[in-house]
């Protein structure tokens, strides 16, 4: 009996290593993905009047990824239009839109290009890239997770979920800071989904 179970042990652990394996392979060849726009959005949270965390998204996006094994070949360009912001709250959205926030008028786009991947274990990678707010470029890194990819009759598709955090007033975006009414650090969080390229 013992003999059994120890052979029905290794049996499933053989399988269950390759079920990881599947899970874990990735396309050899570099493939490029459009936003699906319907699909993705970005989400943001910080502090408010030092208690709760505050979230608000942004509901259109616009850009491509390539995925790829080789790590010199991964690659974000992305788009998140300012005035899609969206936080439930008609005023608190216009309120946003101002120069005392993003300035959608004067910096109608925040973007995010990559300059280099590494991957870190599994599906998750380490992707550095410039970061533009309120007319201001700096350099962060993204975790990034790439969460399926599949073709279920609508095209091949792959997913991503990027995390950061940047602070406002790296970006002249200052208001609420001084007096600690709105944190200065804020989490950024972007699903992605997209559509192979043709």
């Amino acid at each position: 009996m013992v003999g059994k179970l120890a052979s029905f042990s290794s049996v499933a652990l053989l399988a269950f290593a390759g079920l990881a394996a599947m899970q874990d392979a990735k396309p050899v060849a570099p493939t490029t993905f459009k936003v699906d726009d319907v699909h993705s959005s970005a989400f943001f949270r910080v502090q408010h009047l030092g208690a709760g965390q505050f979230w608000g998204r942004f509901n259109k996006m616009d850009g491509s990824f390539t995925l790829a094994d080789d790590a010199s070949k991964v690659a974000f360009d992305i788009t998140v239009a300012v005035d899609s912001v969206d936080t439930a709250e008609p005023k608190l959205d216009a309120h946003l839109k101002s120069p005392d926030f993003f300035n959608a008028a004067e910096f109608p786009s925040m973007t995010f290009k990559s300059k280099s991947a590494k991957k870190t274990s599994g599906n998750m990678w380490d992707v550095v890239g410039d970061f533009t707010m309120h007319g201001v470029t700096k350099e962060v890194t993204a975790q990034i997770e790439i969460t399926g990819m599949a073709d279920m009759g609508m095209g091949s598709r792959a997913g991503a979920e990027a995390i950061f955090t940047v602070k406002r007033s790296d970006f002249g975006m200052n208001y609420g800071v001084e007096k600690g009414s709105l944190g200065n650090s804020v989490r950024v969080l972007v699903n992605l989904e997209g559509v192979a390229a043709k």
